[in-house]
């Protein structure tokens, strides 16, 4: 099957860039081309494609204005293009909360130090979002509204029980389950992987946990070291648990997340009888490929706290987090996926469902609630 792409760029010289790229790939084909927002509304009706590649900075129509329009008008995968500021990661976070699928930045350079590698990337994107193009909708909250309450207002009860690569292919063998039954077990921490498709799946997750969650959470999501600061303040306007990017130094509290930082490692200490997190500069020349790490992370999860872990695998390409996940099952903890059906992506969580290291899918709408019934 060959995916129909329109590329959407105010830059003549970019949209030549990736049509060049695209087009040498056997399983896409560029049908057009707009330089602004509006011209991509008419050509999406005209052109109809599978996937649309857009630029966030556009005159016109900006990226973002568009994005909710083809959402609201004719639904279609969309790869946002931003730069690596601040800016440039607000702008995209807005993107992905209007039903962009995933983004990469605008510089090719920022993608990868080859230029076959970020082309191949560019390609892998583009055709596994365009596969994710049945059904799609722009993405619901349970709330549009900042969750964060006022200090004098009454907080929900939460309390601890004393009780004890991919593209999408049908392969995990558990059903897809909409609720759980607590199992009892004891727990000390949460701990949750992402990638393409993650920001949005983990505000669906994190939103609708109390303030007095019981446990710290920690989250570990792909992304440039320039968004995750923003990401972060974005969950925390939006949780009521504290949300935060993780800094060298923090001891872990219960109702806080601590955000891996993007372009570096993060992994969880013993310090007597705390937990600290320490946060370590990713080595160029280290052959871990992604940073932060998923594996690396869950690895030191399972040294520190053993088997009292839930962890859970969101969507996003490739395996990472599936021997993080077998290091932790294997010292008792519980081991939870995103369905098939409600990931961007179905690689991370197809990993550790094929392998039978997580015990349920779960789609990404109730996911919180049974995070919440198990954790009880």
């Amino acid at each position: 099957m060959v995916f129909k792409v329109l590329v959407v760029d105010d830059s003549t010289f970019y949209r030549r860039r990736v049509r060049e790229i695209l087009d040498a790939d056997r399983e896409l084909e560029v049908v057009g081309e707009a330089r602004n927002g509006r011209e991509a509304l008419e050509l999406i009706e005209t052109l109809k494609p599978d996937v649309v590649t857009m630029d966030v900075e556009m005159p016109v129509m900006d990226g973002i204005s568009a994005v909710k329009a083809i959402m609201d008008k004719r639904p279609t995968p969309i790869l946002m293009f931003s730069s690596l500021t601040h800016h440039g990661a607000q702008a995209t976070l807005d993107a992905l909360e209007a039903g962009a699928l995933d983004f990469l930045p605008k510089k090719f350079e920022d993608i990868a130090q080859d230029r076959k590698d970020a082309s191949r990337l560019l390609c892998t994107k583009v055709r596994l979002i365009a596969r994710r193009g049945v059904g799609l909708k722009r993405p619901t909250f349970r709330s549009t509204e900042t969750r964060k309450l006022p200090d004098n207002a009454p907080k929900p009860a939460f309390f601890k029980s004393s009780g004890l690569l991919s593209g999408r292919k049908d392969a995990a063998k558990q059903p897809t389950v909409s609720s759980v039954i607590a199992s009892g077990k004891r727990y000390k921490c949460l701990a949750i992987g992402a990638s393409t498709g993650g920001p949005v799946a983990l505000q669906k997750v994190l939103g609708p946990l109390p303030a007095s969650f019981p446990y710290p959470i920690i989250l570990v999501q792909h992304m440039p070291g320039t968004f995750t600061s923003a990401f972060a303040q974005r969950l925390n306007t939006h949780c009521e648990v504290n949300v935060k990017e993780a800094e060298d130094g923090d001891l872990l509290k219960p109702g806080h997340a601590y955000l891996a930082p993007g372009g570096k490692q993060m992994v969880v200490e013993s310090v007597g009888v705390n937990k600290r997190i320490s946060i370590i500069d990713a080595d160029p020349a280290d052959k871990v490929n992604y940073k932060p790490c998923v594996d690396l992370t869950f690895d030191s999860l399972a040294k520190v706290y053993n088997g009292d872990v839930l962890g859970v695998i969101l969507t996003g390409m490739g395996a990472d987090g599936r021997e993080g996940c077998r290091n932790l099952k294997n010292k008792g903890a519980t081991i939870w996926a995103q369905d098939q059906d409600s990931c961007v992506v179905y690689g991370m969580p197809q990993a550790v469902a094929v392998e039978n290291i997580s015990t349920k899918n779960i789609n990404i709408d109730d996911m919180s609630s049974c995070i919440q019934t198990e954790m009880r």
